[in-house]
């Protein structure tokens, strides 16, 4: 982690191609909520029969599409597998009928694993001054769950149904998959790393010392150090003014919204990404105990202090509730009704 500013630098335009569009950049986003119920018919896509990725695309035509992944850690297994899609001007298209298939090198293709359309709307009183006031906070996302046979280097296409039944298909951009999590962030099942975060306490009630958000987040209270395997936690690593994925606002925003409805189902903690909120100086020192080289990324964390949920990138409000609820569930709490 020492060369974070210089690996991120990588990162930082991985994420501005991946996800940084998703807000629109001009389109219209007055299909996102009805969009965030919308899953794609695995049936409706056909099923790769011992064939390469090449084979699978033949079956369509070559669509001017982009998707865009908005991660790039991933385990052998299965994977939520994080995406955009735009148009060549940039524009987001939230209303995609899609589905991905992968193949480990030139081998045999395997899918299809169909996508669902996610919000990142929230009540208007959770939407916060640096989402409303930033035109390209990002609004919606998708989501795949890729199955990685193994470790290795996977390449990906998205085939794209079409009302009248017909196909296209687009390369996912970004370059394989990298599967095999090399950067060693902590998975579901590992215990937590064990570190302290600094509270409201700590900085005199100035949470614009640790909150680059505004309103600052009320996700300051507790010291995760002092929770760590005594209650579930969410952990939410984000920058939300200096978030080059313009992802970070949108889901703070939405970690306070559930932080409001379930106040007592989990600690609910933000940490920002930046020492003295300042790109300059480089990672706080708690994204080096996560080995963390982008942002956001969400923990969910169980009573015995185990990592129940790991998400890179963009989450829905669903999303999280449902994290909650698994760990709430492996730790033995009665969850709040949401």
């Amino acid at each position: 982690m020492r060369n974070w500013n210089q690996s991120a630098r990588y990162l930082v335009v991985f994420t501005l191609i991946a996800a940084g569009l998703i807000a629109g950049c001009g389109g219209s986003d007055s299909s996102a909520d009805s969009a965030a119920t919308t899953t794609a018919n695995a049936d409706d896509f056909p099923a790769p029969d011992n064939e390469s990725l090449q084979q699978v695309a033949q079956k369509g035509e070559a669509s001017d599409l982009v998707i865009a992944p908005t991660q790039s850690v991933f385990e052998p297994g299965k994977n939520r597998y994080g995406f955009g899609v735009f148009t060549v001007q940039h524009d987001a298209v939230s209303d995609a009928d899609i589905a991905l298939y992968a193949a480990k090198d030139n081998g045999k293709a395997v899918g299809p694993f169909p996508a669902t359309v996610h919000s990142l709307a929230t009540a208007p009183a959770f939407t916060s001054k640096t989402t409303s006031s930033d035109p390209d906070a990002a609004k919606y996302f998708y989501t795949s769950d890729v199955d990685f046979a193994g470790k290795g280097d996977y390449n990906l296409i998205a085939m794209i149904r079409a009302d009248d039944g017909s196909y296209s298909y687009s390369i996912v951009t970004g370059g394989p998959a990298k599967v095999g999590n090399p950067k060693n962030v902590p998975e579901v099942g590992d215990q937590a790393p064990m570190m302290h975060t600094l509270t409201a306490d700590d900085v005199g009630g100035d949470l614009t010392k640790i909150d680059t958000r505004q309103p600052p987040d009320s996700m300051h209270d507790v010291d995760y150090g002092d929770v760590l395997g005594k209650e579930p936690i969410v952990l939410l690593f984000a920058t939300p003014a200096l978030c080059t994925s313009r992802v970070c606002g949108p889901v703070v925003d939405i970690a306070e919204e559930v932080k409001n409805e379930r106040p007592d189902d989990a600690a609910y903690i933000h940490n920002e990404v930046y020492v003295d909120n300042d790109p300059n100086k480089g990672p706080r020192p708690q994204l080096q105990d996560f080995n963390l080289m982008s942002e956001p990324w969400l923990f969910v964390i169980d009573k015995d202090g185990k990592i129940s949920t790991r998400i890179e990138g963009a989450f829905s409000k669903q999303e999280l509730e449902d994290a909650i609820d698994k760990a709430d569930a492996d730790s033995g709490v009665t969850p709040t009704d949401s």
